[in-house]
This record gives C-alpha cells, sequence and structure tokens, in this order.
C-alpha cells in the first residue's frame, strides 16, 4: 500500500500536571484531565515546510465538583454495586 504513511510509536509522558482545574463563579471545580493514548511520527512523510508529521489520539475526562460536594445516586445502583463485587460486611 504504497499510498498509506508510515508511523513509529511514541512514548508520551507529561511534564508537570496531566489536570488543569478551573474554579466556576457559583464555587463549582471543573477538572479537566488529558492523556495522550497514542503518539507516533511518520516515517515516510513530511510537511511541506520539512517538519516532521505527528499523528495525536488524545482523550480527556472532565469531573466537576459541585461546591457542596455532594451528590446523588438511586438507591438501585448503590444495592446493585454492594452485591456484585464487594465482600463482608458490606455485601
Amino acid at each position: 500500500m504504497s499510498g498509506d504513511i508510515e508511523f513509529e510509536l511514541l512514548e508520551s509522558k507529561p511534564v508537570g500536571s496531566d489536570t488543569v482545574v478551573f474554579r466556576l463563579e457559583d464555587g463549582a471545580l471543573v477538572k479537566i484531565r488529558v492523556d495522550i493514548d497514542r503518539a507516533g511520527v511518520a516515517t515516510n512523510f513530511k510537511n511541506p515546510d520539512g517538519s516532521p508529521h505527528y499523528n495525536i489520539t488524545v482523550s480527556n475526562k472532565i469531573i466537576i465538583i459541585p461546591p457542596s460536594k455532594k451528590y446523588r445516586l438511586p438507591k438501585e445502583h448503590v444495592q446493585a454495586q454492594a452485591k456484585e463485587g464487594s465482600r463482608e460486611p458490606y455485601g
């Protein structure tokens, strides 16, 4: 397949924190965590300016913590979780 671009996998690690935290006007915290799932540099292709061509796949996780730091779950969800994977005395 001569039209394909081949990539060499690259390892990645965060420089500093992988999480950014924002405080909203109402006091809620928004935490956004970014992770690189896959990173590669092309071995048989360059950008028009001659620089390396990278292929990066990322994912993010967003967590919102309300000012009250409280949340609710339906009772059925709590009971189902306790029965499935727990050990005594909670299951």
